[in-house]
């Protein structure tokens, strides 16, 4: 199919757009020239798409004036959450800082001549589709130009509306940007927001003088003598969604534990053990390459001296991490690579958040990504709970992947998982055949 079939089917539709309007902090309070990152945000600088389908309800309200409602409602939530019409800099120890100029969010408007099912599932990731749902600054040179967060708001011709979100992930986890995105429909609808943010996040500064108390395997620098990143320079990248269903999910979980070993089991962990061995034998690494699993964990409720405040906004995540060898991970019982999820999870508690920020107050590294897989979980996030005033969305997700070596975990119908994940081509056909339960 030639770029210019692509453009004229539905599928590839046309948008037009309105220039981006700068929404400002609505009351003009005084607040900080600078606004401190914890040491939890500094390394986390990709840019979140997030896209929120609102299907035509015909008892509800037209939504011709969608909008102008979202945009007022933004500058309304932007006095809780003002940091997000600042943009970044470097404070003076060269660290990331937020500068408070209340430069605005960019707000854009745009009009799609077709019925909003022409989205499909949207779980599906086709990038270049949903693309256009979110705006984004082409003109940006680096991170210091990109805007912390921009909006776009698309009505389709059957009356439908998506609203697009992007941010910068510095300013906020899942957990953080869902509780900012229903402020913000809550306003929308006349109400006030049912949690108030905590900003300050000197609540996570790293301790004096910093004590680094625990292994942190996540920092860990890995030889790869697999040319893994030479097989995702060579071959053209491909993302698809897997479902797993309860049925699927039960089937699983008995795998695991037939041996014995494992006498119950997440379905997160399920799931994450058995991504992890099937990428290793699609990519077919070498049986002594050394392998590090990355998966986010959240703080909130490890964090207990002191604890982190309801509402908190920002990065309260941490990522556990788990090693091996390829041939063990591929030759050994899925039972194996089990353990060694839930043993990483074990080890995330207060002091470990506590001696990870401390290690980035010393070490000042980023994850490497080398030989590694991560795992990000949506799973939990309330995506379907925003409510702009035209009833709660039909369905969300993602507009891409951040980095080649994320699969990421969303909600699935009826208590299932839907996991999205990439990998060059020839790799991908293989890992689809063990993905089967």
């Amino acid at each position: 199919m030639d770029s210019s079939s692509v453009e004229d089917s539905p599928r590839y539709f046309k948008i037009t757009k309105s220039e981006p309007v700068l929404v400002h902090v609505e009351i003009k309070s005084p607040f900080p020239e600078y606004y401190y990152l914890s040491n939890l945000d500094q390394n986390i600088t990709s840019i979140m798409q997030t896209v929120f389908c609102f299907k035509p309800d015909g008892d509800k309200k037209s939504t011709e004036g969608v909008g102008l409602v979202i945009r007022e409602a933004l500058a309304k939530v932007l006095v809780y959450f003002y940091p997000l019409a600042g943009n970044l800099t470097l404070g003076s120890d060269e660290k990331l800082v937020v500068k408070c100029t209340n430069r605005g969010v960019p707000f854009v408007e745009a009009v799609v001549d077709y019925d909003i099912d022409v989205l499909g599932n949207v779980t599906c990731l086709d990038s270049a589709m949903l693309s256009k749902l979110v705006h984004t600054d082409s003109a940006a040179r680096d991170m210091f130009e990109i805007p912390l967060m921009t909006a776009q708001v698309t009505r389709f011709k059957c009356g439908g509306f998506v609203m697009g979100m992007t941010m910068n992930h510095c300013m906020a986890d899942g957990i953080s940007a869902m509780e900012f995105v229903n402020s913000w429909s809550e306003i929308a609808r006349g109400l006030s927001p049912s949690i108030v943010p905590a900003i300050d996040r000197s609540v996570l500064k790293a301790r004096q003088p910093p004590r680094i108390t625990r292994v942190h395997n996540e920092f860990l620098e890995i030889k790869d003598i697999s040319n893994i990143s030479a097989k995702y320079q060579e071959s053209e990248m491909v993302y698809k969604a897997f479902s797993f269903d309860q049925e699927k999910l039960m089937r699983l979980k008995k795998l695991i534990m037939e041996d014995g070993t494992i006498k119950n089991c997440s379905t997160f962990v399920a799931l994450t053990a058995l991504l992890w061995r099937a990428r290793t034998k699609a990519l077919k690494m070498k049986p002594d390459q050394q392998l590090k699993l990355l998966f986010a964990v959240d703080g909130r409720s490890r964090l207990v001296n002191p604890p982190l405040p309801k509402g908190y906004f920002g990065n309260g995540i941490v990522l556990a991490c788990s090693v091996s060898n390829a041939g063990d991970l591929v030759n050994k019982p899925l039972s194996y690579a089990v353990h060694l999820v839930q043993n990483a999870i074990k080890m995330v508690d207060d002091e470990f958040i506590r001696s990870a920020i401390d290690y980035l107050e010393v070490k000042k590294e980023k994850p490497s990504l080398s030989g590694t897989f991560l795992i990000t979980t949506w799973t939990r996030l309330a995506f379907n709970t925003t409510d702009f005033g035209w009833g709660e969305p039909t369905q969300s997700g993602c507009v891409t992947l951040p980095e080649k070596e994320v699969a990421l975990f969303l909600a699935g119908g009826g208590n299932g998982t839907t996991v999205l994940t990439g990998l060059p081509v020839n790799a991908m056909k293989s890992f689809q055949e063990l993905m089967q339960i």
